[in-house]
């Protein structure tokens, strides 16, 4: 059997987690992979009634769960926090603003999704973990190596006390690489992993769209962290061989602009290499589930989830057992 598709419900969190169940077993995915907004896991709700009955919805669409994602919710843990925060976060979470604030109950909310994890029967939860330092990325004014030092060290003192935590229960917490994070690219990984002392709790989920517009190495980073890949998201992007007239910080167009350098695409019609991946994913040994994030603002998103299903099991393949020509041999 092949690795399982799930679909990510982050971007269908306008519909119920039974509508999106619905809709996902019949553009033929195994699984979902839920996000912690809409009704999809409520994190102040979830006592083991309310995870037993998340599962026994999903049962009855023969759909499997492997992990849940707190996205919205870890962008707040290391953040400069302003309004934008407050349209994303619960009310409970925002409070009365005080950015501080908002950091501390981001912290303990991520500490309770890992515990609804384990109610879930599940020992991975993905997301974003925020950065107090994205806005010194271009250095200029110019930055004093001191500040990013002092960026990783805040990182660290916030996430190492939710780690350990983690790591009572038995969970992990996959971290996104994607910009605006602590760790958007190959570099900015390793610098994470040395601010947490390789903490074992803490390893990354897998999205190739975000490091390859960047001009990363996404199959190398494959290779480069291959025993913290926890999850794998199979997201789709594009990006120009011709001048345009923005570059890769987007040019404050929004998704979707045909001005843009780059834009995701429904998977199968951008340009990430996906079979380089299913082989580097087969060479270090990863089983778990290839979940599918769908977005592309040019396209019907139903027929894109169904048609991205059908491309990523099409695409996927079993490793070998033996070497093509060992048959050669007379051994």
């Amino acid at each position: 059997m092949n690795r399982p598709v799930t679909l990510f419900t982050g971007q269908w969190a306008d519909l119920s987690l039974e509508a999106v169940a619905k809709k996902a077993k019949s553009f033929g995915y195994d699984g979902l992979e839920l996000a912690c907004w809409g009704d999809h896991i409520e994190i102040d709700k979830a006592d083991q009634q309310y995870c037993n009955e998340k599962l026994n919805l999903l049962k009855k669409y023969d759909l499997q769960l492997f992990s849940i994602s707190t996205h919205l919710v870890g962008q707040s843990v290391c953040d400069n926090i302003d309004a934008r925060h407050k349209g994303i976060l619960p009310d409970y979470i925002w409070g009365d603003g005080d950015p501080e604030g908002v950091r501390q109950r981001a912290a303990g909310e991520i500490i309770k999704t890992g515990i609804a994890a384990g109610k879930l029967g599940l020992n991975v939860v993905n997301g974003f973990t925020g950065s107090s330092i994205w806005h010194l990325l271009y250095a200029f004014p110019p930055t004093d190596p001191k500040m990013i030092d002092n960026g990783y060290k805040d990182f660290a003192e916030r996430w190492i006390p939710i780690l350990d935590e983690y790591k009572k229960i038995n969970v992990s917490y996959a971290l996104e690489v994607h910009p605006t994070e602590i760790a958007f690219d190959i570099e900015t990984a390793r610098r994470a992993l040395d601010a947490l002392d390789n903490h074992p709790s803490f390893g990354f989920n897998y999205d190739p769209s975000h490091l390859a517009y960047q001009g990363v190495d996404y199959v190398k980073f494959l290779y480069e962290f291959s025993n913290r890949i926890l999850h794998v998201h199979m997201k789709d992007v594009t990006w120009s061989d011709v001048p345009k007239t923005s570059g890769v910080f987007g040019g404050n167009l929004e998704f979707g602009d045909n001005r843009r350098y780059w834009d995701f695409r429904s998977i199968g019609r951008g340009r990430i290499d996906f079979d380089a991946i299913i082989r580097a994913l087969n060479e270090i040994g990863y089983n778990g589930p290839l979940s599918v994030e769908w977005e592309d603002s040019s396209m019907d998103r139903e027929q894109g989830a169904a048609e991205s299903c059908t491309y990523v099991k099409s695409v996927d393949f079993k490793p070998g057992s033996d070497a093509f020509d060992s048959a050669f041999s007379n051994e």
